[in-house]
């Protein structure tokens, strides 16, 4: 029971903490014996590019993205915008098609996502095509960011930086969502500099159109599921922090529970449909990446946190030895911080030191949820709106 109890504190620290000091160690060292690939960054010629958006009832903020993609520093002459809006019950085919310069690609059958992108991809004239979301925002340099990584031949993929925008008056998730974003964003600026990036957010992300991969059409997370199985051809998914994709938090818990539950859904599903990214025989770097970044968070270590609790209880009750009080302390006082900060969000009074004991709960019990969700067969591939707390402009 006390090895048990260790290693799956051991197994926890390694993934949330462990694994990014690890990482960190491990790009010093490559530094020493390897110096990073030289990119040109005034490029003579830039490649023809396609701009993906999916858009799904965006009505009220669809506007505002259509001028954002028109006002992108990208050469015109060789710049494909492609907006698909298959599944929307609005205005929002009715406002795109108002605009000439973009490609309008609409179906009223709503089959998911994925499903829509398949369909987009024969219309794609580009040598890269970039995937965005109809509610998020680009900066202005972001595809001439992305595309310079092409001059790589080993990179197959580029995925961009996901940004939240809080004001002063961001509550627990909305915080916790915003912190959870900056520190992934530098475990990819690490996971990049070692090897690879293990995977993409889909509100910023581009391929090699050459490249693009059979993907299942009842795929929950398309944006991870084309990067991976990317990777698994062997090419490198690299990351460019200075593109990147702005939006606001989602409105409340209930809606930022929603889609980390999607997501651990997709999550489960992607590691049983990604043999090779799993399998250390084929790329083993990639491989202690893919597990320690992903696998790890989607799989066990939800279920570990439950584990250590109670083993904990049982230690104590045991009489095992001083220390062992002590840490069922501090876990009771971490989770009364985690239903503190719950309470709070519900009074709508911002407190931040409660924003990431509550967050980090949130989205472990969202792993779980999610995994039951995906086993009962009950998570739709069809994508799920969720709620933010106000319109960009």
């Amino acid at each position: 029971m006390i090895f048990l109890f260790w290693f799956s504190i051991a197994v926890v620290v390694y993934t949330f903490v462990g694994y990014g000091v690890v990482l960190y160690a491990l790009v010093a060292i490559k530094s020493l014996f390897v110096k990073p690939y030289r990119f040109t960054e005034e490029q003579q010629q830039y490649p023809k590019l396609t701009l993906l958006v999916a858009a799904y009832n965006e009505e009220e903020i669809i506007e505002a993205k259509i001028k954002n993609t028109l006002a992108l520093d990208y050469p015109e002459t060789c710049f494909q915008i492609l907006f698909i809006t298959d599944g929307s019950t609005d205005r929002t085919p009715e406002l795109i098609a108002k605009y000439p310069r973009i490609l309008l690609l609409h179906e009223a059958r709503r089959a998911g996502k994925m499903a829509a992108i398949k369909r987009a991809m024969p219309h794609v004239t580009g040598e890269i095509t970039v995937f965005t979301d109809g509610n998020t925002f680009l900066n202005r340099e972001a595809l001439k960011q992305l595309v310079k990584h092409y001059q790589n031949p080993k990179v197959g993929a580029v995925a961009g930086e996901k940004r939240i925008m809080l004001d002063e008056h961001a509550d627990a998730s909305a915080a916790g969502e915003g912190f959870y974003w900056k520190y992934e964003s530098k475990l990819k600026q690490l996971d990049y500099a070692f090897y690879s990036n293990v995977g993409a957010a889909g509100e910023l992300f581009s391929i090699r159109t050459d490249y693009y991969p059979p993907v299942e059409a009842d795929t929950i997370i398309d944006d991870h599921m084309i990067a991976m199985r990317i990777a698994e051809n062997g090419f490198i998914i690299a990351y460019e922090p200075k593109a990147y994709a702005m939006e606001t938090a989602s409105e409340n818990s209930k809606e930022e529970l929603k889609r980390k539950i999607r997501i651990a859904a997709g999550g489960l599903q992607s590691i049983l449909r990604l043999p090779k990214a799993a399998n250390p025989f084929y790329y083993p770097l990639l491989t202690f990446q893919y597990i320690s970044h992903r696998v790890l968070r989607w799989t066990i270590v939800p279920f570990l946190l439950v584990l250590i609790f109670f083993l904990n209880i049982a230690l104590v009750t045991s009489g095992e030895g001083a220390l062992y009080p002590f840490l069922l302390g501090a876990q009771i006082v971490f989770y009364l911080l985690a239903l503190m900060g719950l309470y709070l969000e519900k009074r709508q009074v911002s407190i931040k030191a409660f924003f990431i004991p509550y967050y980090f709960c949130l989205m472990n019990y969202a792993v779980i949820a999610g995994i039951f969700r995906f086993l009962r067969g009950k998570q739709s591939a069809a994508w799920e709106k969720s709620k933010r707390k106000v319109t960009l402009s």
